[in-house]
């Protein structure tokens, strides 16, 4: 897609001067894939040059300008820290319901704040207990966790001229057991319902996270593993009518069903591996 309206490109290594009209600009497949009335400039993140993944003993970066495919490509190797975590984070890269050849174009911190109920990485960086850190025009930084990052469909707490710098994995969450589900309504299509469970219950610590059947991750935590009875009643008291998403990828009715009964499989499979 041209962007017609758009006059100047511009390096945002040079000192970000922010005004009505302008946008960032990342890897480029949500910008560019339809008119984006009063977009009039836009600031190349691409030239940054921040490192995509960075591991240390805090726990892995993510530079906003990792691509899908870079973060896949961690993922998947035979050999590496937190194996656990890097298989969730494959799984997340395949629910993706575009095509493979994106992958090498579209960024992680993109999908973060398109702000998406599929988006992949919003649950993934949420399930890990991921935080934002968010930089100002002017250089200034705030952090957020990923939870609380995104507000509803497409909406996420970033101000005006506002980016998204990286991702912040905590190594404390990197190294729970975790466990995977998803369904669409059909092969390589958009997630209806994605739920993702993370346990330490030697620490007291499971959690359970609700995305994809909802307009913004949901997450509950419980102190110990709880009884099915127990997981239906807090996701049946978290999630109200208006959380639900009612689109062409699912009926209301139907994606409900889904996270209660996608968080029992969860929770029994967490269950089994203690």
């Amino acid at each position: 897609m041209d962007l017609v309206e758009v006059g100047a490109v511009l390096d945002a290594r040079s000192g970000v001067r922010w005004e009505t009209g302008d946008a960032w600009l990342g890897g480029g497949t949500w910008l560019f894939s339809a008119p984006r009335p009063g977009v009039r400039r836009l600031w190349d993140l691409s030239r940054m040059g921040w490192e995509p993944l960075a591991v240390s003993e805090a726990g892995l970066e993510l530079a906003a300008t990792c691509t899908v495919a870079e973060l896949l490509s961690f993922a998947v190797r035979p050999n590496g820290p937190w194996p656990a975590a890097r298989a969730l984070m494959a799984d997340c890269c395949r629910a993706f319901s575009s095509s493979f050849k994106v992958w090498n174009t579209a960024t992680v911190g993109g999908n973060v704040c398109l702000a998406l109920p599929a988006a992949p990485m919003v649950s993934m960086a949420a399930a890990l207990h991921g935080v934002c850190v968010l930089r100002a025009a002017d250089g200034r930084e705030r952090q957020l966790p990923v939870r609380d990052f995104v507000t509803g469909y497409g909406r996420t707490r970033l101000r005006r001229g506002e980016m998204l710098r990286c991702l912040r994995l905590p190594a404390t969450g990197l190294v729970q057991r975790m466990a995977f589900r998803r369904v669409s309504l059909r092969p390589g299509g958009h997630s209806a319902a994605l739920v993702i469970a993370t346990s330490a219950l030697e620490h007291g610590r499971f959690t359970v996270t609700l995305t994809a059947a909802t307009t913004r991750p949901v997450q509950l935590a419980f102190h110990r593993l709880p009884t099915a009875a127990e997981l239906r009643a807090a996701i049946e008291q978290a999630v109200g009518p208006t959380l639900i998403v009612d689109d062409v990828h699912g009926a209301p009715a139907w994606r409900r069903h889904l996270i209660v009964h996608l968080a029992d499989e969860v929770r029994r499979e967490l269950e089994a591996a203690h």
